[in-house]
C-alpha cells in the first residue's frame, strides 16, 4: 500500500501552483520520516470556517492559521493502514501572516502544512521541550526540502 492525500481548495483563491508544491513537500516529508500506508487530508479554508471550526471544536472564538484533527488519537479504531486525520488551513491567515513574518505566501503554507501534518504524527507545542523539538523538526523539514524564510 502507498501513502495517499487529497489537498482541497474550499477558497475562492486559485492556488494551483501552491498546492502543487504543497503536494511535492509532502511526497519529500513522508519518504524522509519513512511513513507508509498513511492517509490524510489538507483543506484550504477561509477565516470563517476556520474560526467555527476552532470554536465549536476547541472552544477559542477567533480566527486561527491552522488546527489538525488527529484520528489517531482515537485508538479503537485499528485498520491495515494509518488514517491520520484532517488538517484545515485559513488561507487569508496564511497570507496575512506570511507578510507579517516577510516571507512569501508558498513559504507561509508550506510551513502551517507541515505543523498540522507533525500535530497529526503526535507532536505538539503545549510545553516548551515538545515545542523545541517540533519546531526543530519542522525547520529540518522545510530547510532539507528549500523552503528557506
Amino acid at each position: 500500500m502507498n501513502n495517499c492525500f487529497e489537498i482541497f481548495n474550499e477558497t475562492s483563491y486559485h492556488l494551483e501552483e501552491e498546492i502543487l508544491n504543497i503536494e511535492k513537500l509532502l511526497d519529500f516529508t513522508l519518504k524522509k520520516e519513512k511513513l507508509k500506508n498513511v492517509e490524510f487530508n489538507i483543506i484550504l479554508v477561509g477565516a470563517e470556517k476556520i474560526h467555527e471550526l476552532n470554536k465549536n471544536y476547541r472552544n477559542v472564538d477567533r480566527v486561527t492559521d491552522v488546527i489538525s484533527f488527529a484520528l489517531e488519537d482515537n485508538k479503537t479504531i485499528e485498520l491495515d493502514r494509518r488514517l491520520l486525520g484532517d488538517i484545515y488551513i485559513c488561507v487569508e491567515k496564511a497570507e496575512l501572516q506570511a507578510s507579517e513574518y516577510g516571507h512569501s505566501f508558498q513559504r507561509e503554507l508550506s510551513f502551517l502544512a507541515i505543523h498540522g501534518f507533525l500535530h497529526l504524527l503526535g507532536y505538539d507545542h503545549m510545553t516548551e521541550t515538545d515545542e523545541k523539538i517540533m519546531f526543530q523538526k519542522q525547520e529540518e523539514i522545510l530547510t532539507s526540502f528549500g523552503v528557506l524564510r
